[in-house]
């Protein structure tokens, strides 16, 4: 209840700021101070012989990396790269790092974002805490050619050649304070040191859009079932999200003209069955994260919507002319 409250007073103005502005001050100094650690190489930076490519942001909560994740990677495989991924893995309880990511995994061991990407990607793909150790194994038993980090702009232990920060168009930076009177984890600064800035949104002067282009239902127990969004209009239905910003989820489904019941969960949510049962027929929608976990529950009316991101051209053409001119360094 305590999080919750301090997280909505992120986007609102609240007294619960103020009182919490002294921690922050704190909170920037020392991740100001562990940059400057890694800048001045008294903690180490592992350059790898492949381009890194790492997309993250610099605030708390859902921005949109993972579909950004997956769209780049099905873009290198085009253009003739053998990319591959690493994440955190979290939520996965796996006792020994890094773990193989399959399209076929086991959620709860890997995390629920890790299977989702693998599974839209087909790409080889490591997790664990520790991302140089994850890219080092992928390296040793793959034929990537170029590593993509799901997250981890703030993990500078790994040395990158490309940063993507992804921002919410809607939210921004809330009251743009540092953790834990705002969603930032780093200044707002950082960002005029990353490559590109995407925004999940109405893009600014600096930025580039990203917009979502959603597609069929498709059934969680079996995805080979689809159904047409607009066959649901008007009538009510439940929509459950447990990611980083489900009102984005919750907004997306109102605007095709459905009547829904919002039922929202903390990130990452291990969901159980009884969750999903309301004592009712109504479909239930979910996001395709949860249907990752959801899908061995077996039940017939419960949905899932798949988005594919779409990326401003401008955008792609500049990363991969970055990139080439970066891959011809390296091999040089």
């Amino acid at each position: 209840m305590l999080r919750k409250k301090i997280e909505n007073s992120w986007y609102s103005k609240s007294g619960l700021t103020t009182a919490l502005l002294p921690l922050s001050w704190i909170f920037c100094l020392l991740v100001q101070f562990r940059r400057a650690l890694y800048r001045v190489r008294l903690l180490r930076t592992t350059k790898l012989d492949v381009p890194v490519i790492v997309v993250g942001n610099i605030t708390v909560g859902g921005t949109g990396k993972t579909p950004l994740v997956i769209e780049l990677a099905n873009l290198l495989k085009k253009q003739g790269y053998r990319p591959a991924i690493i994440s955190r893995g979290y939520g996965g309880k796996a006792r020994t790092w890094p773990q193989q990511v399959r399209w076929d995994g086991d959620p709860t061991m890997v995390g629920d974002e890790a299977i989702l990407i693998a599974r839209r990607t087909l790409c080889p793909m490591a997790v664990g805490p520790d991302r140089v150790a994850s890219a080092k194994a992928l390296l040793q038993y793959t034929d990537c050619n170029v590593i993509i980090s799901d997250d981890g702009l703030q993990h500078y232990a790994l040395g990158r050649d490309i940063e993507i920060a992804v921002i919410d168009g809607v939210r921004r930076y809330g009251n743009e304070n540092c953790l834990p009177a705002g969603p930032l984890r780093e200044p707002i600064n950082r960002l005029s040191k990353v490559n590109f800035k995407i925004t999940n949104g109405v893009a600014r002067a600096d930025e580039y859009a990203m917009t979502y282009r959603a597609q069929q239902l498709r059934r969680a127990d079996d995805p080979a079932v689809t159904l047409d969004l607009t066959s649901l209009q008007n009538q009510t239905v439940h929509a459950i999200a447990g990611i980083g910003n489900p009102q984005r989820f919750f907004d997306q489904l109102k605007r095709s003209d459905l009547d829904i019941i919002e039922h929202a969960f903390p990130d990452h949510y291990p969901f159980v069955k009884e969750d999903l049962d309301f004592g009712e027929i109504q479909p239930i929608i979910i996001t395709e994260k949860d249907a990752v976990k959801c899908q061995r529950f077996y039940l017939h009316n419960v949905w899932y919507q798949p988005i594919k991101a779409i990326l401003d051209n401008q955008f792609t053409e500049q990363l991969l002319v970055m990139l080439e001119r970066i891959n011809g360094q390296k091999t040089s």
